[in-house]
């Protein structure tokens, strides 16, 4: 049985205080993006192309149009935004530089509320990461920045044959068991102050990789940072400089560079829903 007042599980409900906040972390986003030259875009709730977005297709929640074509609520906002910035307002835009506000919806009734931006043909991460910790800085927060580069791990992965796995679940104690000099350090490297003497003994396949996390560390100001150069995720679209922001074992954020159709793009995802329970 089902009550009148309940909502389905994974959906949000905001009202008062709270609803206040989340608009005024909105509101706050929405302002720091704007003066950084981004412009606001609200795409379709339903889109014909989220398995495009989405590594496990059965995360989409799927509805039919009226000529009976598959269609799916917005599971990702990423790839809608710069395939119809592209493809759909080309002729009428040459704008890079775009802002969302809107939730994302996951099977089977999971609601999440985001604010991200993207910049099309940008290839610098560090084009969004400066403005995504602005946001954090009006705010008044001061979390923990995460920069990685998952090329690392698929590259160590070719060179030594370990298992992506091994990464997924950092498995240090499988690493370390190689007794590898330059992979020991690589598995202890968290900080900027220790990134050229690893640098200097990793192969070079492994050093050029690591130069990116040197370069991007250099080109922010943010001071509270965490090096991880052994982090691996899956994800379908982001290919090297990765970042994530992180409190208390909590997600405010990730982003990083991703390519779509051979065009380098950079953007982030704030997870609103999670800030408002921080805040609140």
């Amino acid at each position: 049985m089902i009550f009148e007042h309940e909502i389905p599980s994974g959906s949000k409900l905001y009202f008062g205080d709270v609803a206040k906040k989340k608009r005024s972390i909105e509101r706050i986003a929405s302002d720091v993006l704007s003066e950084a030259g981004f412009e606001e875009i609200v795409t379709p709730l339903f889109s014909y192309h989220q398995h495009q977005s989405v590594s496990d297709e059965r995360e989409l929640v799927r509805v039919n149009d009226t000529a009976n074509h598959n269609m799916s609520l917005r599971a990702d906002s990423t790839i809608d935004v710069v395939r119809i910035i592209n493809k759909r307002l080309g002729r009428n835009t040459t704008h890079k530089k775009w802002f969302y506000i809107q939730p994302v919806y996951r099977y089977p009734s999971i609601e999440q509320y985001q604010v991200g931006a993207e910049y099309i043909d940008e290839s610098k991460v560090s084009a969004v990461l400066n403005e995504s910790m602005n946001i954090f800085k009006k705010l008044e927060l001061e979390p923990l920045l995460q920069i990685s580069n998952i090329n690392i791990a698929h590259k160590i992965s070719k060179l030594l044959d370990i298992q992506l796995d091994a990464f997924r679940h950092i498995n240090v104690e499988h690493f370390l068991s190689y007794n590898i000099e330059w992979l020991t350090k690589l598995v202890y490297l968290h900080t900027f102050e220790q990134i050229d003497e690893v640098i200097a003994i990793v192969p070079q396949e492994i050093k050029i990789e690591l130069e990116k996390i040197k370069e991007l560390c250099n080109e922010i100001s943010y001071k509270n940072v965490v090096i991880a150069p052994m982090y691996y995720a899956k994800m379908l679209y982001y290919d090297e400089l990765f970042f994530r922001v992180i409190q208390d074992n909590e997600i405010y954020a990730r982003g990083g560079r991703y390519k779509n159709d051979d065009v380098t793009s950079v953007g982030f995802a704030i997870y609103t829903d999670t800030l408002v329970e921080a805040l609140s």
